[in-house]
């Protein structure tokens, strides 16, 4: 311990004499680093698979007087071109384990190039439903 001691010379915070001190610091410095660490490794995992990070995206429902003006709003550029589509919005319940499986369907016989399947948890809803869904859907 003392060559330990030696090492910090300066540094030293007086904590050798308590250990409530040394147990709290130990804590702060853990959960401060954690979140820092956690942040970091969603971005080297995203990088090395070529995905992205969880709540890098939303999704947003916003609610239109016409189609006319839903039309307008809903413009977007694709391969440098601005692109309106007349699309239906179709929502799939399902299994969050399920979504993966989903997706890859869709996108077997969707005609774009890059359909649009996104997942939205379930938090909370009426239970009679939740529990018929948890009953037709297998796991």
């Amino acid at each position: 311990m003392s060559d330990f001691n030696q090492a910090l010379g300066s540094l030293r915070l007086g904590l050798e004499q308590s250990p409530f001190k040394t147990t709290m610091v130990a804590l702060l410095f853990t959960l401060l680093m954690f979140s820092g660490l956690r942040s970091v490794g969603l971005r080297l995992f995203s990088m090395a698979t070529e995905t992205y990070a969880p709540g890098t995206h939303s999704a947003a429902f916003i609610t239109c007087p016409n189609m006319k003006v839903a039309k307008e709003i809903a413009r977007y550029e694709w391969k440098g071109n601005i692109e309106e589509d007349n699309e239906v919005l179709l929502m799939i319940k399902t299994r969050s384990t399920k979504v993966g499986d989903l997706a890859e369907y869709v996108r077997s016989v969707h005609p774009y190039e890059v359909a649009e399947v996104i997942s939205l948890p379930i938090d909370q809803g009426n239970p009679p439903y939740l529990k018929w869904l948890s009953e037709v859907v297998p796991e």
